[in-house]
């Protein structure tokens, strides 16, 4: 599949709580949420207002006209929050997208422009099961510490 990897447009802000959606993972044989659950609070500090705060970065992957993939970070009080200096990962591909390297090469740029801007790290959470669990680990995130269900990762920037 060819694509681009891109700087999101402020009108394409709304896309990533669909893609906040994408994200969530469901273990197999399970049956996904309803689409409302990113309406939850703690799931809508991912992208409520996004664009409004500098720490608020978003890259977006597109084949032919439509976006298939996006990355966005920011500074938040998420599931794998570390300190309020480091942004924390969403990434997510539309499911017939996958296993094409769109999501690997979105972390690649994410966390080149990270490094560009200064930061120090990048963080992210993870559910324990999710086959994404090595491509962070490939990225060069690191586990730092974990709960029964999740990993935190972190990468070191500098």
């Amino acid at each position: 599949m060819n694509y681009i990897i891109r700087d999101i447009l402020q009108e394409e802000y709304s896309l990533l709580e669909k893609f906040l959606y994408e994200a969530i993972y469901v273990p197999e044989g399970m049956d996904a949420p309803p689409e409302s659950i990113v309406k939850q609070p703690e799931l809508q500090v991912y992208v409520a207002d996004f664009g409004k705060k500098k720490d608020d970065i978003s890259l977006v992957a597109e084949a032919g006209a439509k976006v298939v993939g996006a990355v966005w970070v920011r500074i938040m009080n998420d599931y794998g929050h570390i300190d309020d200096v480091t942004p924390s990962f969403a990434i997510s591909v539309y499911k017939e997208c996958r296993g094409m390297g769109i999501g690997t090469t979105l972390m690649e740029k994410m966390l080149c422009v990270l490094k560009e801007r200064g930061y120090q790290q990048a963080s992210l959470a993870v559910q324990k099961a999710n086959y994404a669990v090595g491509m962070y680990k490939k990225a060069g995130f690191e586990i730092v510490d974990e709960n029964e269900e999740e990993y935190i990762m972190v990468c070191h920037l500098q």
